[in-house]
This record gives structure tokens, C-alpha cells and sequence, in this order.
């Protein structure tokens, strides 16, 4: 088995400014459940950022995982929050399914980061010319 040494990018959880904003707007009664969120968000949210791959923890409590290779990642759609400071991020996969990533600090870097090794991850040789263990002559 080949090792392949995997370098972090980006460990940690949301924008302090999204918490910031949300808890100014929670002072009103229609702000208080973007507070609510926004609360949620910075305490069990966190991500992780790798050369070969994404990992978001959140949930209620943090329980819940999500691991997707950058090999996975189609497309990346992006939109800035609180005046561009942090923003939103959607992976759009191969098979056609979406993750969200929200309240990316500094989210344009890290789109940048993504973009860049999820072109230089070596594709697999052509599947057409493999049969079983051995390879067609």
C-alpha cells in the first residue's frame, strides 16, 4: 500500500463575523432564529480542508460526518456573506448530489485551494483497457 502524505489546508469552524451578524439580528423577533443558527453553526460546526479531501462535522452535537474525496467535486459554486468577509459554498459532486459548506472564513482562498488539487488528483487509467487483474495487450 502506497502512503500518500495528506497536507491540511484549513482546520476549524465558521466565521466569527456570521455570529457576530446573527446575534445583532437575533435583538428582533425575526432575527432570533437565524441567532439560533448561527449559535448551532459555531459551536458544532467544523471543517477540515485537505490536499486530497473535504471533511464537515456538524449536526446537533457534532454527530453528524460528512468525508468526500476532491477526485468527487464536479463543480464549486460560491457566494460571499457579511460583506465578503466569509461566505457559502456548495459542492456540486460527480453523481449530480450537493454539500454545503456555510460561513467559510476566508472562502476564497479555500475555493482556490480546492480547484487547484481537485485538477492535479491523478485520474485512474482508462477502465476500458482492464480486465480482472490483467490488462488487455
Amino acid at each position: 500500500m502506497i502512503a500518500i502524505k495528506e497536507e491540511v489546508f484549513y482546520e476549524g469552524g465558521p466565521a466569527k463575523g456570521d455570529l457576530i451578524i446573527n446575534l445583532l439580528a437575533g435583538l428582533t423577533i425575526l432575527g432570533l432564529p437565524f441567532a439560533f443558527a448561527a449559535i448551532v453553526r459555531s459551536l458544532w460546526l467544523r471543517f477540515t480542508v485537505t490536499n486530497k479531501r473535504i471533511t464537515i462535522i456538524g449536526g446537533w452535537f457534532g454527530k453528524n460526518k460528512t468525508q468526500l474525496s476532491l477526485n468527487n467535486i464536479k463543480e464549486i459554486r460560491s457566494i460571499p456573506r457579511g460583506l465578503g468577509s466569509y461566505g457559502d459554498m456548495v459542492l456540486i459532486l460527480n453523481d449530480g448530489s450537493k454539500v454545503e459548506m456555510k460561513s467559510v472564513p476566508l472562502f476564497r482562498e479555500k475555493q482556490n485551494f480546492i480547484e487547484k488539487n481537485m485538477n492535479n488528483t491523478p485520474k485512474s487509467s482508462n477502465l476500458d483497457e482492464i480486465q480482472g487483474f490483467a490488462v488487455k495487450t
